[in-house]
């Protein structure tokens, strides 16, 4: 059992709470979600149910651990989590545009591609310096250099930096370089790479799994959560599909629903979403006006001499171009959510 107290309850109110669930032989952990403090209580459930802690002073709700990621859920902390890197904000009102090359290639290519980012509306500078690929054989990365050039890009830009950490060895490194680590869709459940980024206290960007469910994901960043890192934003970056149409299944019903579900940011990246540059446009309006809190483009001066994944990449021109538009949509959005 989670046991929330208000954000204005007392220390004398749980203490009093805690010696008594002690006392009735029950093991209380304490951490904090935002303003609220959380007792999380084990033990026998006759007790529990006798001592109906629900009427206890400052206790505002008692949820069940059948919610398998009470941290990351609606119900323990209603309020909308919100973080800022540098100038980007996620979550809260803001709109979060994420833009760059999928993999960092060139240092002066990077450079040009971020002050177009930035000139185009974006706050975060996206970039891999270490890929993974379904094949050994395609261009995996440029390492430490890579994460010089993202930096050096960003900071030259005025951007903020979100990179992928693949593995628990190259966590230290990226925090050197980046100001939020992205955990990939391969990654999601790498329960020791996201217990391990967890320690960094850095924000993260915790991507969907290519074949896993919202409950899954939840699950995910709750394992973040749990590590004592409250900056957790998600992904949605589209489901293996059966049809080859396009790369994946971009599952914008998810945004909503999460939404509903928990007080996390959510981004929605619509150029792995579908794999098809052409389509971008159209499913980054979608998913602003789904309710998504920003969006994540691939974009790159020369999209066919792109190194990784030239097929999903816009030219820079087309975000400019499409910006307005989500920042128009959301407005709407979020007026309507207001007024709802």
């Amino acid at each position: 059992m989670l046991i929330v107290l208000r954000p204005d309850s007392t220390r004398e109110q749980r203490q009093r709470l805690v010696r008594v669930l002690e006392q009735a032989g029950l093991a209380v952990g304490i951490s904090q979600a935002g303003p609220r403090t959380l007792l999380d209580v084990t033990g026998a459930i006759g007790p529990l149910r006798d001592l109906a802690v629900d009427r206890f002073a400052g206790v505002e709700r008692v949820i069940p651990l059948e919610i398998p990621y009470p941290l990351a859920s609606r119900a323990t902390q209603p309020e909308d989590t919100s973080f800022a890197i540098g100038a980007a904000r996620f979550g809260g009102n803001g709109l979060t545009i994420i833009a760059g090359p999928c993999a960092v290639e060139d240092g002066d290519v990077l450079v040009e591609i971020a002050r177009a980012a930035r000139a185009a509306g974006a706050q975060v500078l996206r970039g891999g310096a270490f890929k993974p690929r379904t094949t050994p054989y395609h261009f995996q990365g440029l390492g430490e250099a890579g994460l010089r050039m993202l930096r050096d890009a960003g900071h030259d830009a005025g951007l903020a930096v979100v990179t992928e950490a693949m593995d628990t060895r190259h966590i230290g490194l990226v925090a050197e370089y980046a100001d939020m680590i992205q955990i990939g869709s391969r990654n999601m459940q790498n329960y020791a790479l996201l217990k391990a980024v967890a320690e960094t206290g850095m924000p993260v960007l915790l991507k969907r799994g290519r074949a896993c469910t919202v409950e899954e994901w939840l699950c995910a960043a709750e394992y973040l959560l749990a590590g004592g890192n409250r900056n957790v934003a998600l992904c949605e970056r589209g489901l293996v599909s059966f049809d080859a149409a396009v790369r994946n299944h971009l599952d914008l019903s998810c945004v909503p629903l999460v939404k509903r579900l928990s007080h996390l940011p959510v981004i929605v990246d619509p150029s792995h979403g579908t794999g098809r540059s052409e389509l971008v446009p159209a499913m980054a309006r979608a998913a602003v006006a789904a309710g998504a809190d920003g969006v994540m483009v691939e974009i790159h001066p020369n999209p066919e001499e792109a190194r990784s994944d030239a097929r999903q990449a816009v030219h820079p021109d087309e975000l400019a171009q499409l910006v307005p538009d989500l920042v128009a949509i959301h407005e709407i959005t979020r007026k309507t959510i207001l007024s709802g």
